[in-house]
């Protein structure tokens, strides 16, 4: 920017976007002091090296602007678990699995866990069925991510 171009010649193109033609530093910035504006360059791996006459302040900030409205828009993907008993009822199987319909069409993942107590892990399999008949029922919302496993 400005004194900091150590390049001899450049292309220098005006704050409206035209090509001025290719100049020494001395007569960019000059011109650039005339306008009340700084010479910035904008491509510096080029033949002769791409400088623009405009007012640098106003450059960053809308840069920073932009960047804050791409990283407003992106959304994080967020994973929501859904815990379930080998005891459920039906109408709380229901009720759950209608949550993970909610989160799926929020666009978050779901994960989905049995949880057992004490002597009730020794039956896995209740536990596989609930998952098995969760998936059933998702199927066109949902694809499986990884496949269920016993934990702990």
């Amino acid at each position: 920017m400005n004194h900091q171009i150590r390049a001899t010649e450049l292309r220098i193109i005006d704050a409206d976007g035209e090509q001025l033609g290719i100049m020494k530093p001395g007569q960019a910035l000059q011109l650039a002091d005339e306008q009340g504006l700084d010479l910035v360059e904008v491509a510096p791996g080029a033949k002769p090296p791409v400088c623009r006459i405009m007012d640098y302040g106003k450059y960053r900030y809308e840069q920073k602007k932009r960047a804050q409205e791409a990283k407003r828009h992106q959304k994080m993907v967020q994973v929501k678990e859904v815990k379930f008993r080998p005891k459920i009822d039906n109408h709380d199987f229901e009720f759950k699995k209608n949550h993970c319909i909610r989160f799926l069409k929020d666009e978050n993942k779901v994960k989905a866990t049995v949880m057992f107590r004490g002597r009730e892990v020794t039956h896995a399999d209740i536990g596989e069925e609930i998952l098995r008949r969760l998936l059933d029922e998702l199927k066109d919302l949902a694809a499986v991510e990884r496949a269920p496993k016993l934990e702990g």
